[in-house]
């Protein structure tokens, strides 16, 4: 298998991944802190905004590379496994049926209310010099 082979495929695992978490969010059984995490990583990786901008030299992909699959692979890690199992048959289904990517505009809207609240502080900190 080739280098850029083994990058697809670890991508696709990777978008499997985010559709099987937001389907583990809302699985009844899913433990609470859990839930709450798999709800922040979606929320973070089907959101049309990103917290680093893409078009930031280097960093803007960073976020993609390393703090996404850092999040997934940590809720898979906290999940059981028979919801993992359940979760990835449907995120599976979901993708066969090529039903549309889901979105997140909470994602969207709470990245955005970080970057205004840091741009606030940002502002506050340097009146507060003058």
């Amino acid at each position: 298998m080739t280098f850029f082979n083994s990058i697809k495929l670890w991508a696709k695992r990777l978008k499997r991944d985010v559709i099987m978490l937001w389907f583990a969010q809302r699985h009844p059984a899913t433990p609470w802190l859990v839930k709450l995490l798999c709800i922040i990583t979606v929320a973070y990786a089907l959101s049309p905004v990103d917290l680093i901008p893409d078009f930031i030299p280097v960093l803007g992909y960073l976020d993609d590379v390393l703090l996404l699959p850092a999040f997934i692979w940590l809720a898979i890690k906290l999940l059981p496994p028979p919801i993992i199992d359940e979760c990835r048959i449907q995120a599976e289904q979901w993708i066969t049926n090529k039903q549309a990517r889901p979105v997140s505009y909470v994602g969207a809207a709470a990245i955005i209310v970080l970057w205004l609240a840091a741009l606030y502080a940002g502002w506050w900190f340097y009146q507060s010099r003058s």
